[in-house]
C-alpha cells in the first residue's frame, strides 16, 4: 500500500505539470502508469486497463478545473471553439464508457497505443498545416467534436491528445489550442467518469472501486495534479510554440511505445 501511495503521489505531480503545460489532462501519463501500478497491486487482470482508463478520467475532472482556471485568467481560451465542441465532446465521452466495457483489454490497450503513436509522429515531424485552412462548418465541427469525445473517453486521456492536434491542424495557435483543450477537458472527464461508473456499476472488482473507477488511486493522483497544474500552465506560456509541439510529440511517442510493448 505504501508503494502505491508513493507511486500515485509522484504520478500526480508529473501529470499535473504536463496537463497544464500541454493541455492533455495528464491521462497520457496516468493510464499507462496506472496499468503498471494496478498490476503490481494484484488487481484482477481483466479489469486493469478499463479501471486505469476510468480512474484517469476521474482525476482529470480535478486537474482540468485547476488548469482551466489558470488558462481563463490568462484569457487564452478560444470560446468559439469551446461552444461548438462542448456538447458533442461530452456526448462522445459518455458513450465511451459503454463501448470500452464491451472491448477485450488487449484491443483497448493496443488501439490507444497505435493512435497515440500516429499523433506523436505527426507532432514530431516538420509538418505544418496549410495556412489557408480554418475550422470546418457545422457538420464537420460536429463530427470532430463527437470523434474527440469518444476517442478521448476510450483512452482516458482527457481530450488533449486528440483535440490539440486537431486544432493545430486547422491553424489554431499551439498555446490557444492547449488552453481550449484544458477547458474542454472538464466536461469531457466529468461525463466520461459518470459513464464508466454506470457501465461498471454491477461489476465487483475490488474494495474501493466505484464502477470501474478505483477511488484510492484517483484521490491520491488528483490531490497532486490540482496543485501542480497551474505550474504547467505558466510553463506553457513561456515555452516557444515549436518547442511545445516537440515536447508534446516526444511524450506521446514514449508513452505509446511503452503501452504497445506492454500489450503485445
Amino acid at each position: 500500500m505504501m508503494e502505491m501511495i508513493l507511486a500515485c503521489s509522484g504520478l500526480g505531480i508529473v501529470a499535473g505539470i504536463l496537463a497544464g503545460m500541454l493541455g492533455i489532462g495528464g491521462g497520457v501519463v496516468i493510464v499507462p502508469a496506472l496499468v503498471m501500478i494496478l498490476a503490481g497491486q494484484g488487481f484482477p487482470a481483466d479489469y486493469i486497463v478499463i479501471s486505469a482508463v476510468a480512474t484517469s478520467l476521474c482525476t482529470i475532472i480535478f486537474t482540468s478545473i485547476s488548469a482551466a482556471r489558470a488558462q481563463i485568467k490568462r484569457q487564452a481560451v478560444d470560446w468559439s471553439i469551446f461552444r461548438r465542441w462542448a456538447l458533442l465532446v461530452v456526448a462522445g465521452s459518455f458513450l465511451s464508457g459503454f463501448i470500452a466495457g464491451q472491448l477485450p483489454p488487449v484491443v483497448l490497450e493496443v488501439g490507444i497505443a497505435c493512435f497515440l503513436l500516429l499523433v506523436s509522429i505527426i507532432m514530431l515531424s516538420k509538418w505544418t498545416p496549410n495556412p489557408s485552412r480554418s475550422m470546418p462548418g457545422p457538420v464537420g465541427t460536429s463530427v470532430l467534436g463527437l470523434f474527440s469525445g469518444t476517442l478521448s473517453g476510450l483512452a482516458g486521456i482527457g481530450g488533449g491528445n486528440v483535440m490539440v492536434p486537431l486544432m493545430v491542424f486547422f491553424n489554431v495557435p499551439m498555446q490557444r489550442a492547449v488552453a481550449t483543450s484544458s477547458t474542454l477537458g472538464l466536461p469531457l472527464a466529468l461525463v466520461g467518469t459518470i459513464g464508466y461508473v454506470i457501465s461498471g456499476w454491477n461489476t465487483t472488482i475490488t474494495d474501493g472501486s466505484l464502477g470501474y473507477v478505483y477511488l484510492p488511486a484517483a484521490a491520491l493522483i488528483a490531490g497532486f495534479t490540482v496543485i501542480t497544474a497551474p505550474l504547467g500552465v505558466a510553463l506553457s506560456h513561456r515555452i516557444p510554440a515549436p518547442t511545445l509541439k516537440r515536447c508534446f510529440g516526444a511524450l506521446l511517442f514514449l508513452v505509446a511505445t511503452r503501452m504497445l510493448i506492454n500489450a503485445l
